[in-house]
């Protein structure tokens, strides 16, 4: 059964046919997954392209995800076709071989984050953030997997972003929303409430206007939420024009079918019905700054005291491709800024920042650990370790982090790797091979019966 006063709302708006959008509703969801175009060349078996975004797929069914290697190593992430939309947003108005600065202001799970990473430059900077813990890890873990070393990670509420002025060329809000696109699942209905969708909004509202000043003039927000609610979509960004200055960008959707495009009193916004579009119901609006904006003054801080020392530079530098000005020291962690050390301060001095770009290794004595994020990057140069292929029951073994019995020739650090694609670090001390999976990370479940039945089937 579907909320009653979300069947009386979408019948008086004339944009949707509550009908078959309610039918639609009550059918299962598409199945899909992007596929990461640095590590993975492959498309998967019996499967169609989502068509507005370039490495997305469609499945026929559901596979574990959990039970699959190639997941946990970051070869492909399962999203949610509509919201894949996010490319053609950034591909009609941003230059990808700009330098430019992305936020991600509501960034968890992760899916459109890794997505952005994607299409910007190597050297352009996203940062993506969610407000609570949780889910700020969540984000981390996923934009670790992934690969991209152009990422800072932060949990910081939506108005420490405002102090940092005219920083970003460009804003996503992909607010917290009442879920009404999600309503396939039995969750997403019973959350729903009309005090809640108002209770977002507002939420919306104020999400928006805290960010608004981070914003660079000329800079574009992308505004989307997963909701058919006007009060949570167009109206809000007619009440933000109205309260600030910008204007409406219009996108140019001839190739795709099925969207619905709606001017909202000037306001142009896209929605995405699931009786019209194979995926969930989806809405995105932009709008480019208008008004001056003054820039934040960098500060003039140094961080010396994080700087490695030239024996440690000297011992990672051959691990990546980054310059040496690149590395910051914390604590007994080195990691591999994906900024300049003053863009970096900038943010740090403002920002709750929880991964900041890629850590290379802990440093232990003379020892150096090379770290799981590393193993994961795109910035560990090839072949710089030693490497063993692992068959599927010991991948998963080695994801379970048991205790693993290989046969490894080199001693020291080695990179496993599942149809060779690294997985992580394990150690040869001779005696035995330890195995260096995150513990936080591992999974539970155990071998199934046919590793063959749940997997994904490549080309």
């Amino acid at each position: 059964m579907f909320p009653e006063g979300f069947v009386k709302r979408i019948s008086n708006q004339s944009y949707i046919d509550p009908e078959n959008l309610l039918k639609a509703l009550d059918s299962p969801s598409p199945v899909s997954i992007r596929i990461n175009p640095r590590k993975w060349g492959r498309r998967p078996l019996d499967s169609e392209p989502v068509p507005w975004v370039s490495d997305g797929w469609y499945l026929k069914t559901r596979p574990s995800y959990t039970l699959d290697p190639l997941f946990h190593a970051g070869c492909y992430y399962p999203q949610e076709a509509s919201g894949m939309f996010i490319e053609q947003a950034f591909r009609m108005f941003v230059n990808p071989s700009e330098q430019i600065r992305v936020l991600d202001m509501c960034g968890a799970p992760g899916g459109k984050s890794s997505l952005i990473a994607d299409i910007i430059s190597p050297e352009s900077l996203l940062v993506a953030n969610d407000v609570i813990k949780s889910r700020a890890s969540i984000l981390a873990e996923t934009l670790t997997k992934w690969g991209s070393g152009n990422v800072i990670v932060t949990q910081s509420d939506p108005s420490s972003f405002g102090r940092l002025s005219g920083y970003f060329d460009i804003i996503l809000v992909d607010a917290p929303c009442s879920g009404e696109g999600m309503f396939r699942t039995d969750v997403a209905r019973n959350e729903w409430s009309e005090a809640n969708t108002i209770h977002c909004a507002e939420r919306q509202r104020r999400i928006l206007m805290d960010v608004w000043p981070a914003l660079k003039e000329n800079g574009i927000l992308i505004y989307s939420t997963c909701t058919f609610n006007p009060g949570e979509n167009e109206e809000n960004l007619k009440w933000l024009v109205g309260k600030r200055k910008a204007e409406t960008l219009k996108l140019n959707i001839s190739d795709f079918s099925g969207i619905t495009e709606n001017d909202f009193q000037g306001i142009a916004g896209y929605g995405f019905y699931p009786d019209k579009i194979k995926g969930e119901g989806f809405f995105i609006s932009l709008l480019r700054k208008t008004e001056n904006q003054e820039l934040s003054n960098t500060r003039n801080n140094k961080m010396t005291d994080f700087k490695p020392v030239t024996r440690e530079i000297e011992s990672v530098r051959r691990w990546t491709g980054l310059s040496d000005d690149r590395f910051l020291k914390w604590g007994d962690d080195i990691w591999g800024l994906p900024c300049s050390v003053d863009n970096y301060i900038q943010l740090f001095q403002g920002l709750r920042i929880i991964k900041a770009g890629t850590k290379i290794c802990k440093v232990k004595k003379d020892d150096f650990l090379p770290s799981h994020e590393l193993a994961l990057s795109y910035q560990l140069i090839d072949n710089i370790f030693p490497s063993a292929e692992l068959s599927y029951e010991n991948a998963i073994a080695f994801l379970r982090r048991d205790s693993l019995r290989l046969k490894i020739a080199s001693h020291g650090w080695n990179l496993v790797k599942f149809m060779g694609i690294n997985l992580g670090w394990v150690n040869n001390i001779g005696n035995r091979v330890n195995n260096y999976y995150p513990v936080e990370w591992r999974i539970r479940m155990g071998l199934p019966a046919s590793g063959d039945s749940i997997l994904i089937k490549w080309d």
